[in-house]
């Protein structure tokens, strides 16, 4: 053998490994309805799950993500698409990404992240029992709303009309509205349901908010509310209308105030779990996780803004203040 063909044959000998390694790294699915700018946090969180679990994207994992960019009607063709790649796992974020995977896939392995009841949104068939190859983590705080409107009830005592904004996208998000109308006729306050499928519509309501002369608003679950979070706090402050609303991101990007579960914790969870799912745990086997860290956040810059004054007594029940 010559001496360059033998030092061609050492080289692709030693290549080989590195090609089978390059090919036997496996390659995750994320789906989600909305965009990835205002879930940067969320998404940080994910990947240090998978690390816990052994996971690094670019070094022994490989992961294809798909956007949706507020466009539902997008996400079965997406879903089908990874699919078609043959991905070992796919991770969905959002409560219809979750059914399109489903719908395109029995066999391949998902973990879902979602902010409601999974069994009520026909994700999976139990909370133990989940599905053949189905499982994930709820940041459960679409239930949450009559204690939010307690606490906006405390802050704003004089307001005798409160509106709801809720997220259409998301059907279970729905299934808040008659536990939030008991709970303000308990308090004997008029709730405006207002709904939102586009982002224009977020406008509107708050049209109708100001004709309704509302005292205060609820702002629901839903992944296009929190997408377009910044849209809706500029507008209560346009508008001087105190909110409470569902997730501490909103607070920092400069909400009055919010109450519910600590999503990024959630998505760290799912990171988890798609971890072990990709060491060889079986979805079928892991019961769907709950969360059960909830945050009272204050932004005390947005309630002087608007004139509000926090009492004491909230000040200490708070779990953290924004200056």
């Amino acid at each position: 053998m010559r001496r360059r063909e033998f030092i061609s044959f050492v080289s692709g000998a030693a290549a080989w490994p590195l090609v089978a390694r390059a090919q036997q790294m496996p390659v995750m699915g994320f789906l989600s309805a909305v965009s990835p700018g205002p879930f940067a946090q969320r998404v940080a969180a994910f990947h240090r799950g998978l690390k816990e679990t052994g996971f690094v994207d670019g070094q022994n994992l490989t992961i294809e993500s798909r956007w949706a960019e507020e466009q539902y009607d997008r996400l079965p063709a997406m879903a089908a698409d990874l699919v078609s790649r043959r991905v070992t796992l796919i991770v969905t974020y959002t409560d219809a990404a979750a059914l399109a995977a489903k719908a395109a896939t029995s066999t391949i392995p998902i973990v879902f992240i979602n902010g409601g009841d999974p069994v009520r949104a026909g994700i999976v068939h139990s909370l133990n029992r989940p599905g053949d190859n189905i499982t994930g983590v709820s940041f459960y705080g679409v239930d949450l709303a009559p204690k939010q409107l307690s606490l906006l009830r405390e802050l704003v005592p004089n307001a005798s009309v409160v509106g709801l904004l809720i997220d259409q996208n998301v059907p279970d998000a729905v299934a808040q509205v008659p536990a939030v109308q008991e709970a303000a006729r308990n308090f004997r306050l008029k709730l405006i349901v207002l709904q939102a499928h586009v982002a224009g519509d977020i406008d509107v309501a708050f049209e109708t908010l100001v004709r309704e002369r509302a005292g205060a608003l609820l702002v629901g679950t839903g992944a296009l509310l929190t997408n377009r979070r910044k849209q809706i706090i500029a507008l209560a402050a346009r508008h001087a209308v105190p909110a409470v609303y569902p997730y501490r991101e909103f607070t920092v990007d400069g909400g009055l105030f919010s109450y519910g579960n600590n999503v990024p914790d959630s998505f760290r969870q799912a990171g988890v779990y798609a971890g072990r799912i990709l060491n060889g745990d079986k979805p079928a086997e892991l019961p769907v996780i709950m969360g059960t860290k909830f945050e009272f956040v204050l932004n005390m810059k947005t309630a002087k803004a608007i004139g509000y004054t926090i009492s004491p007594l909230m000040l200490t029940r708070a779990d953290e203040v924004i200056e």
